[in-house]
C-alpha cells in the first residue's frame, strides 16, 4: 500500500493540515483495468456505455471520458465501486426531458430529495483536469420551476453516496438541476480546486436560482472544501443533519446565501446534530443574502417536509468562521431559530434545539443593513459561548459603519454587545 501521486501533491499545494489531509491507499499499479468510454453517436443516450464501464472497471480500474459530450437522457446508479480513477476529460450533459426525470430521479432518503447519478465507493478519484464539466442543462429546470421552492424529484446534479477515503478535484459544475452536489453518509473526502456555476440566463431573483446550493453534507464526517469557486442561487456550501468535522478553506462565492449550517430541526423529534465546522479564507461577492447563516426550525411542526416541519432536536456547536471578506451582503452574520415556511415568522421561541460555541472573528466587507449580526435564539434554549470579534462592516451606499448587533435570547455574548432585539425577517 502506497500514496498514490496525487496525494503527495495535496500536501505539497495546500494548506490543509496533515491530519485533514487524504490516506494512503493503492498505487496506480493495483488498477489493471481500463475502460474508455465511448460517447453513443449523433447525440443518443451514452448512459448504458457509461454504466458498463463503471460495471467492468469499478473495481481496481480505470474510467476514461474523452474530450466529447456524452449526452445523459437516464439516471445512473455507480456505488460500491473501490479503488477507481475516473478521469473526466470532456462534458456530461443531462438531458431536458423534465417529466423523465421527476419519474424516475433516484431518492437519497433525506426530505423527499433526489438525484440524477448516485456514485459511491471507496478510495475513488474524480478528476476533471480543471475543464472536465458536468452541465446539468439547469435553465430547463429554473423555467419549469418558476421559483417554487423545493419542488418534488427535481434532481440533484450528482449525490456522492458511502464515499469514502477519496477525492474529486479539478472538475466544473455548470447549470445544475437543483442541489449542484450532496455527500450522504460519506466519510473522509477532499473535493478541490473545483468550479460552479447555476445562472438563470433569463434573470429573476437577484440572488440566483432558488435551490441551486453547491453542496451540502449530510450524515458525513471529514469532508474537506478546499478552493471552490461557486456562482449559485441559494446555499454555497450548507452543512446538514449530522455533519461533523468539516473544513471549507480558500474558497470564493458570488451570489446566493453564503455559508449556511442547516436547516435542521425539520423532523418532529428526530435528533440531529452538526458539530465542527470550520470555514476560513472565504470571500464573497454580491448581491448575497448574508456571510454566514445558521438555520433552525421552530419546535412547533407546521405541515411536513421538504417544506414544512419543525419540533427537531438536535445541537449546533464548534462552529468557527475566521477570515472572511464579504461585497455586497444583506447583512454579515445570520442566526434563525424561527424557520416554518409558513410566510411568517411566529414560534420563534419554541425551539429547543441548542446553539453554542461559535467563534466567528475578523469579518469585513459592505453591506445592506445596519445590523451586521442578526441572533435570533430560542428562548426555550438560548443560545451560549457566542463569540464574535473584529467584524468590521461598513454599508454599501453610504460607507457608515454597520455596527449594530441585534440579539435575542444569547446568553453571556463574548466580544460583543447586544443592541436590541431582533426584529426577524426571512430574507
Amino acid at each position: 500500500m502506497v500514496a498514490w501521486p496525487w496525494t503527495q501533491a495535496v500536501l505539497a499545494s495546500s494548506t490543509i493540515t496533515p491530519n485533514r489531509a487524504p490516506f494512503s491507499i493503492p498505487g496506480p499499479e493495483t488498477r489493471t483495468k481500463i475502460c474508455h468510454i465511448q460517447p453513443a453517436e449523433n447525440g443518443g443516450d451514452s448512459t448504458p456505455a457509461i454504466l458498463s464501464a463503471f460495471e467492468r472497471c469499478g473495481h481496481n480500474g480505470n474510467i476514461i471520458f474523452d474530450n466529447v459530450t456524452y449526452h445523459i437522457e437516464s439516471v445512473m446508479t455507480t456505488i460500491g465501486l473501490a479503488n477507481v480513477d475516473i478521469d473526466i476529460r470532456g462534458t456530461l450533459l443531462w438531458g431536458t426531458d423534465i417529466q423523465y426525470w421527476l419519474q424516475n430521479s433516484l431518492a437519497i432518503h433525506y426530505q423527499n430529495q433526489s438525484t440524477a447519478w448516485y456514485l459511491g465507493g471507496d478510495n475513488i478519484y474524480l478528476h476533471g483536469n480543471g475543464f472536465g464539466t458536468f452541465d446539468g442543462n439547469g435553465q430547463a429546470w429554473y423555467d419549469f420551476t418558476n421559483g417554487a421552492s423545493n419542488y418534488p424529484r427535481r434532481p440533484h446534479q450528482i449525490t456522492f453516496g458511502g464515499l469514502t477515503n477519496s477525492v474529486i478535484e479539478n472538475m466544473r459544475f455548470v447549470q445544475s438541476q437543483m442541489w449542484t452536489m450532496t455527500l450522504i453518509n460519506s466519510n473522509n473526502v477532499l473535493l478541490q480546486d473545483i468550479y460552479i456555476n447555476s445562472t438563470n440566463l433569463k434573470g429573476g431573483d437577484q440572488f440566483g436560482p432558488l435551490n441551486t446550493d453547491g453542496a451540502d453534507t449530510i450524515y458525513s464526517n471529514n469532508i474537506t472544501f478546499a478552493r471552490w469557486t461557486v456562482d449559485c442561487g441559494d446555499d454555497n456550501i450548507s452543512q446538514k443533519a449530522n455533519s461533523t468535522n468539516i473544513w471549507i478553506e480558500d474558497c470564493t462565492f458570488y451570489h446566493g446565501s453564503g455559508i449556511a449550517l442547516g436547516s435542521i430541526g425539520q423532523f418532529k423529534d428526530q435528533y440531529e446534530f452538526i458539530e465542527n465546522v470550520t470555514a476560513r479564507n472565504i470571500e464573497m461577492h454580491g448581491p448575497i443574502r448574508q456571510g454566514g447563516y445558521i438555520k433552525t426550525w421552530t419546535g412547533v411542526q407546521k405541515g411536513f417536509p421538504p417544506n414544512g416541519g419543525g419540533g427537531g432536536l438536535g445541537y449546533i456547536k464548534g462552529i468557527t468562521f475566521d477570515n472572511w471578506t464579504l461585497h455586497d451582503a444583506e447583512l454579515a452574520l445570520d442566526i434563525t431559530q424561527c424557520v416554518n415556511f409558513e410566510g411568517g415568522t411566529g414560534d420563534c421561541d419554541t425551539s429547543t434545539f441548542e446553539i453554542s460555541d461559535l467563534r466567528w472573528h475578523n469579518i469585513r466587507g459592505t453591506q445592506k443593513r445596519l445590523q451586521a449580526v442578526d441572533i435570533q435564539c430560542s428562548a426555550a434554549a438560548p443560545c451560549h459561548d457566542i463569540n464574535i470579534t473584529n467584524v468590521e462592516m461598513t454599508l454599501a451606499d453610504t460607507g457608515a459603519p454597520a455596527t449594530e448587533y441585534q440579539c435575542s435570547n444569547v446568553v453571556h455574548p463574548i466580544g460583543f454587545v447586544c443592541d436590541g432585539t431582533t426584529a426577524k425577517m426571512i430574507l
